[in-house]
């Protein structure tokens, strides 16, 4: 993946513009795409943040962090449920998430769910 331009780049950007240049002609001075500007003046405008946005990793996840109790309860009361049984557990108690993001936040809380043997014990061998 292509790193962000530099942050001096931005600047001297948006002060063209802020200065009357139109954004298609700050990209064409600069020699960047046009849509870079048209991104980089609207977030300015907004935010006021010329600094690029993290570009890797996950971004947190407040509304299923709000719950992170509840489910760190359910996981210790049935440690063997299917991440979709937590999600169904979940829904019942008002709480919307999906399975992936459900195996998202026990990544995050570094918390492993190992499943029993799916199959029943042999007589004969030992498993």
């Amino acid at each position: 993946m292509p790193s962000a331009l530099s942050v001096d780049l931005r600047e001297r950007v948006i002060a063209a513009i802020e200065a009357g240049a139109s954004r298609r002609q700050a990209a064409k001075r600069f020699g960047i795409g046009p849509s870079s500007p048209i991104r980089w003046h609207e977030r300015f405008q907004a935010e006021g943040v010329i600094a690029p946005l993290p570009s890797c990793g996950q971004r947190p996840a407040p509304a299923i962090e709000a719950h992170a109790e509840r489910i760190l309860q359910i996981d210790r009361e049935q440690p063997q449920a299917f991440l979709h049984e937590v999600r169904d557990i979940l829904a019942e108690q008002g709480v919307r998430t999906s399975v992936s993001g459900l195996w998202r936040f026990f990544a995050r809380h570094r918390t492993t769910r190992k499943k029993g043997l799916s199959t029943r014990p042999s007589r004969s061998v030992g498993t």
